[in-house]
């Protein structure tokens, strides 16, 4: 059922607020009324109204200049409609040029009032269903998903992303966090403002603070011009902190005093500067838990987790894994010229028969490497991981070790993690040849040499020649 909507009657007249009140009742809205629109901006700041029904001769503040004030404020302004009086309809004309959704001239006919009424209720009603849509097609776009788990989750992105509050994402790596992130960016009323990523675990704390909350030139060693830093670049848009239990506790107020305050403060910089920024807080840690072991500030905790939301592993949502996996097959064939691929029975036993630890990221670069490694047409179904496989366990050390590796901050580490999985996949397609495997990846056979010793793969049962 639609929420019912209100409208603030604003006129300097008792019993005309009466009757106008009674008037917008009969077409199902509620009503609240000021005496004026200083009054009328006071009731607004307070409480969320859909339309302004307003006198243009008032004390203290006008309905024109009402009017000039709420086409000030941040949007979705409430429709406001002008009630005139005789002989002043050159200013209601002008002030639906200026923004008015439309104008009455008083003395009125009740049923011209009702229908004002009406269509300016059906047009908001409207509005309101366009916007609801835009948001659905926009998640939709930012998120591929088939599970109940994760259509939960979408419904809450879509329901928050236009509040404009902080939200914690929190997860297994590589669940999808900063996918949640882009699709709540979506949503939003900031979505062509800007959207800055940060990961919280990529700098040192003093190069942490420089980047997020800016310096002055000569703030420190290397610091040779000023720079805005990463929240005042983000002014009017969002901010995504990534691996927010990474950064130093130093840092972590700082951080804290932007979101009680609105405001940072560059290195080096003697005042401060308001902002107006949305946070999203993203990590795999459990904030709690190093809130009690003194590593994060508590109060840093319950400031980032306005709105808690957390995604789900991809072992806990199977039937996520087909769409995801046709997504992904679509975009490295794209990408690498070769496929269409299809996805067969035989290719999701596979798929469905691997715990994936390293997530829907996993998914993904297992999904790539065997896109580019399989021939032109034909996808190598055992290039990709096999079901049951010791990779799969959780009690495996070297499984959890590639897992942090997989889904870890440092893109060095992925990036090898990456080229590694290349390899020991082409040295399987090749049974053990090594000069195949170059053959393979495109190497010459001293290059490939040298991956298998930096990769601890040399004492591989593999033959050097054909």
């Amino acid at each position: 059922m639609a929420p019912k909507l209100k409208a603030l009657v604003v006129d300097d007249d008792a019993s005309a607020r009466a009757v106008m009140r009674a008037l917008l009742a009969r077409v199902g809205l509620d009503s609240a009324e000021a005496e004026d629109g200083l009054d009328a901006l006071d009731c607004l700041a307070a409480d969320e109204f859909q339309l302004v029904v307003t006198d243009i001769n008032m004390p203290r503040m006008d309905g024109l200049a009402l009017l000039r004030k709420i086409r000030e404020q941040p949007e979705p302004h409430p429709k406001v409609v002008l009630v005139t009086a005789q002989g002043s309809e050159q200013h209601a004309i002008a002030a639906v040029r200026a923004g008015a959704y439309d104008y009455i001239k008083r003395p009125f006919e009740i049923e011209d009032m009702m229908v004002v009424a009406r269509r300016a209720t059906e047009s908001i009603r409207l509005s309101a269903e366009v916007e609801r849509l835009e948001s659905e097609v926009q998640v939709g776009r930012s998120l591929v998903f088939a599970s109940p788990a994760m259509s939960r989750l979408a419904v809450l992105v879509q329901r928050i992303g236009p509040r404009d509050v902080t939200v914690l994402l929190t997860g297994e790596s590589g669940t999808g966090k900063e996918r949640i992130a882009e699709a709540l960016v979506a949503a939003s009323k900031r979505a062509d403002k800007p959207f800055i990523r940060f990961n919280c675990a990529a700098l040192s704390a003093e190069l942490a603070e420089a980047e997020l909350f800016g310096h002055t030139r000569g703030a420190f060693t290397g610091a040779v011009k000023a720079r805005p830093g990463l929240f005042r670049e983000a002014d009017g848009g969002t901010i995504l902190l990534d691996e927010i239990g990474e950064l130093p506790l130093p840092i972590q107020a700082k951080l804290l005093r932007v979101l009680q305050e609105s405001e940072v403060r560059p290195v080096g910089e003697d005042h401060s500067f308001k902002v107006d920024v949305r946070i999203i807080a993203a990590t795999h840690r459990d904030l709690m838990k190093m809130a009690t072991e003194g590593k994060f500030r508590e109060d840093l905790y319950y400031r980032l987790k306005v709105v808690h939301l957390q995604i789900p592993p991809l072992r806990e949502r199977p039937e996520d894994i087909p769409v995801l996996a046709r997504r992904f097959l679509g975009d490295c064939a794209r990408r690498f010229g070769v496929g269409p691929f299809k996805v067969t029975p035989s290719l999701l036993d596979r798929l469905n028969g691997y715990r994936w630890p390293g997530n829907v990221r996993e998914l993904q670069n297992a999904i790539e490497s065997a896109v580019a490694l399989s021939p032109r047409n034909e996808l190598d179904l055992s290039l990709l991981p096999e079901p049951g496989s010791q990779a799969a366990s959780d009690d495996d050390a070297s499984s959890d070790a590639w897992r942090e590796a997989l889904a870890g901050p440092d893109l060095k580490q992925r990036v090898e993690y990456f080229e590694r999985s290349l390899i020991v996949a082409a040295l399987e397609q090749a049974k053990g040849n090594r000069s195949l495997t170059a053959r393979l990846l495109g190497v010459n056979r001293v290059t490939l040499l040298g991956k298998l010793t930096k990769y601890g793969l040399e004492s591989s049962d593999t033959t050097l020649d054909d």
